[in-house]
């Protein structure tokens, strides 16, 4: 039979409560977001569970939302923390298939060793705005590979698009035509064409492409993947365990690279 001290004991009321308190906090915090969260009664039942008498599960529960009224910024920590853990588990079995681009989809180092994955729409405002920091990261980062993944949501110009980009991609032409695209007009039939041409694909060959079946497997897996990582829309990057959704710049980039680097 174990014998706990007073110290050990407040220790513990102190780590193992907060932890349940903050998981309870949550569950209200992020409100209809997950409805399973975990709440005070569920925190009681589980101290009862470990065979701690009522007085002392009171006083657990005092002790602890005493704390957190006293440190209301744990809240908002603590749900970033539970969400990169959420983001990691999601990507963990993602990954390997995630980051094997379709031939051709990418920027930067083909052979590098670290890849930031970009989920983007040709019509996206955000993606083109987000251009020149992905590729001011390209030129910081030697050993990065960026594979694209064509996400066409935003608009009914978007589909033609991303299918010439992969058509772009199997001609050897993916960085020409996606540049092409992004600093030019917005998707129509007319600025497809003219960004291909630029580019430097041959048009009849690709037109012909865009309908191969490889080109909607891709497509659609992709569509997939964002379902299933919880992306909704785009710019949206993936890179080690984290998800980061959003033109957040390049500072943020560079850190979520860094990170991915020392892990």
């Amino acid at each position: 039979m174990s014998f706990v001290t007073p110290v050990r004991f407040r220790l513990f009321a102190l780590f193992t409560g907060l932890a349940l308190i903050a998981a309870a906090s949550l569950g209200w915090y992020r409100g209809s977001h997950h409805s399973d969260g975990a709440d005070p009664a569920a925190l009681s039942a589980q101290l009862a569970g470990a065979g701690i008498d009522a007085p002392k599960r009171a006083a657990i529960e005092g002790l602890v939302r005493a704390y957190i009224l006293d440190h209301p910024e744990i809240l908002p920590e603590a749900m970033d923390r539970l969400q990169a853990r959420e983001n990691a588990d999601r990507l963990k079995p993602l990954r390997a298939a995630l980051e094997t681009p379709f031939p051709g989809a990418v920027l930067g180092n083909p052979a590098g060793t670290l890849t930031l994955v970009e989920f983007t729409d040709f019509a996206c405002t955000y993606c083109r705005a987000s251009e020149a920091d992905v590729a001011a990261l390209i030129a910081a980062n030697p050993d990065l590979k960026v594979v694209l993944r064509e996400l066409p949501i935003i608009a009914p110009e978007s589909d033609p698009a991303a299918r010439m980009g992969l058509a772009a991609a199997a001609q050897g032409r993916f960085a020409a035509y996606h540049t092409a695209m992004f600093s030019g007009p917005r998707p129509d039939a007319h600025s497809i064409a003219a960004a291909a041409t630029r580019a430097g694909l041959n048009l009849d060959a690709a037109q012909a492409f865009t309908k191969r079946g490889e080109v909607q497997q891709e497509i659609d897996h992709n569509l997939a993947f964002a379902r299933q990582l919880g992306i909704s829309g785009t710019p949206a990057f993936a890179i080690g365990g984290q998800i980061i959704p959003g033109a957040v710049g390049l500072a943020k980039l560079q850190d979520a690279v860094d990170t991915a680097r020392k892990g």
